[in-house]
């Protein structure tokens, strides 16, 4: 007996297309590129002034570009919304829209399983599946990447940057906010979410990612990008009755600065042995790791140490944040990686 979920779809395949967007991601785009090929859809690459000849290597392979100009901001949401509306005028018929970063490469059966999925579940908006990191050991945040990435099949409230998207609700979420320098997919979730649309993730190998960090710096810079997403989504949907990204930044001002502030004044006051407190953040990173033991068996203990290390540069991102807003200023795009040596 043929299970279903392997069942065949009664109705014809949806018809839909692949959106790659990319900045300076060197050979990491002829993976993603080429992964897209193999696939035989509709496709369009969309550069955000990238200097390392992207545009060109994609044309080289028969893709058709739009390169961004810098009349605003370059940002990933600004790319995926470009893509769809080209990718639509190209082809008025597609009713699915798979959005996928140039540092990433489809698995090889992902398209046709997320599309059945979406077949089979109407009042699912968003499907995605298990990004896994390509090299989780050449470092411990290429590692941590991967803890990131990984999670339970069922229903969810956010995706990531790769995800299979229904045309419907694109269109009723009003696409991604073009402004946003990161947090632009948990924002645009939430607006899918809020347009009547379910979320969920499947339990199949969907893409493969090149974070390409070997560096502290870059965890860093990466984590203080996380801390900017969550006040800015914050100030755009904190005030909902889910109270969007509230409990995320209070945990970052809480054990980011709150905690460190008042220890220190407590130990002006009494003494050195008030620094005994710091023992808090220690058994924070344990009770992370038990918790997360039960999606995490592997790993879970560094996750812990690292979610609660990640306050530090999220409270950085939360102050950048509210900086630029008092000054009535942007900040600017936060990149935390470089590009790969090209490959000849």
């Amino acid at each position: 007996m043929v299970a279903p979920s392997d069942a065949i779809p009664a109705k014809p395949p949806l018809p839909m297309g692949v959106v790659v967007i990319g900045r300076n991601e060197g050979s990491r785009l002829d993976l993603a590129l080429d992964s897209v090929l193999s696939c035989q859809v509709p496709a369009v690459y969309v550069d955000s002034g990238s200097t390392d000849g992207s545009p060109e290597r994609a044309r080289s392979k028969g893709f058709p570009v739009i390169e961004l100009d810098d009349s605003s901001p370059f940002t990933a949401a600004r790319g995926r919304n470009a893509g769809q509306h080209e990718l639509l005028r190209r082809h008025p018929d597609i009713s699915l829209l798979q959005f996928l970063d140039g540092d990433c490469a489809l698995a090889a059966n992902w398209l046709a399983r997320g599309t059945d999925y979406l077949q089979a579940h109407p009042n699912v908006g968003l499907v995605f599946g298990r990004r896994r990191e390509a090299n989780p050991r050449d470092s411990l945040y290429n590692y941590l990447c991967d803890l990131e990435w990984d999670g339970s099949p069922g229903p969810s409230t956010s995706c990531g940057g790769d995800v299979l998207v229904r045309r419907e609700a694109f269109q009723d979420a009003g696409g991604y906010n073009p402004t946003l320098i990161a947090g632009e997919d948990p924002e645009f979730s939430f607006r899918v979410r809020r347009a009547g649309w379910t979320i969920h993730r499947l339990g199949e190998e969907m893409t493969v990612h090149d974070a390409a960090m070997k560096r502290f710096s870059q965890w860093w810079r990466r984590s203080v990008r996380t801390g900017h997403a969550y006040a800015e989504c914050r100030s755009m949907h904190g005030s909902s009755a889910e109270r969007f990204r509230v409990r995320e930044t209070d945990s970052n001002w809480f054990w980011g600065l709150a905690i460190p502030a008042g220890i220190a004044v407590v130990a002006g006051m009494l003494g050195p042995a008030a620094w005994g407190a710091l023992l808090l953040y220690p058994a924070q990173a344990i009770r992370i790791a038990v918790r997360e033991r039960r999606t995490r068996s592997e790993g879970a203990l560094c996750w812990g140490c690292f979610c609660v290390l990640s306050k530090f540069p999220q409270v950085l991102g939360q102050a950048s944040f509210w900086w630029h807003r008092w000054r009535g200023r942007r900040t600017a795009l936060v990149e935390y990686k470089g590009p790969t040596p090209n490959r000849d």
